[in-house]
């Protein structure tokens, strides 16, 4: 087995970087008492937020391959966190941004081609599907606790934070979907029937979009949608005060 690099992408640690300063602008709106300051803040935290969340997303998969039997994962860059190793950037990138600001849905963003024949075990091939969503899900988490932890905090930064805890509960709900395309399907496929993975290979292309567009235009799935991502957020010890004060930010132009 190759040797696993240790070196993170200078690019991974510019997002990170982009994130901490929308944290000082939300922090400088308070003394500044400026609204509009506190806004670009938390709209900074929350999209280069995203960003970095898709980056451990896509790390989290691409590691548990690696331990599971896929080598090339190494060689490809994809252990570096470094965001230009995804593919296609319009649609792993730009367009789940936009959807993110349009829609309110943490669409899956940059994907990494794993090799499935080299891992060792189905059991392997699922918990390369899980491993991505359940960063979505500690990165919600921590920033849950580190808002709890410092209640101090300026609230328009705790509303960023809160507001990226929320969509990482979201993103890993949506992921966990047993669609084809998603991680929930792919946690499933080692275990399914040969006509039933076909059929999954037949429509991933477009059966996340099809959920896309169910989730934005039936009306009443998607409210009931975010309803139930609210409620594990909640109970995961979430501000949903904090949370909404951070979308109605990020969201600012709906009220224009």
């Amino acid at each position: 087995m190759p040797p696993l690099t240790r070196r993170i992408s200078p690019w991974f640690l510019l997002l990170l970087g982009v994130t901490l300063f929308g944290v000082v602008l939300a922090a400088a709106a308070v003394p500044a008492g400026s609204e509009a300051l506190a806004i670009t803040g938390v709209f900074v935290i929350v999209l280069a937020g995203w960003v970095v969340s898709l980056c451990l997303h896509e790390f989290g998969h691409a590691i548990t391959a690696y331990k599971g039997g896929d080598t090339s994962v190494a060689m490809k860059g994809y252990l570096t966190l470094d965001i230009r190793r995804y593919t296609d950037p319009g649609l792993s990138l730009v367009l789940p941004l936009i959807i993110l600001l349009i829609g309110g849905l943490p669409l899956p963003g940059g994907a990494v081609w794993i090799n499935q024949w080299a891992l060792r075990s189905r059991a392997w091939r699922t918990g390369v599907s899980l491993a991505g969503p359940a960063a979505n899900l500690a990165v919600g988490i921590v920033l849950i606790i580190t808002v709890a932890l410092f209640p101090g905090m300026p609230r328009p930064v705790a509303a960023g934070l809160s507001a990226l805890a929320l969509f990482q509960i979201v993103a890993f709900v949506l992921n966990m979907l047993p669609v084809p395309g998603l991680d929930g399907w792919g946690a499933l496929e080692p275990y399914l029937s040969m006509p039933a993975q076909r059929f999954g290979e037949k429509v991933r292309p477009w059966a996340p979009l099809a959920l896309l567009g169910v989730l934005l235009f039936v009306p009443g799935v998607s409210a009931l949608f975010f309803a139930g991502t609210q409620i594990l957020y909640s109970l995961a010890g979430g501000d949903a005060q904090l949370a909404g004060q951070g979308f109605s930010a990020l969201f600012f132009w709906r009220s224009l």
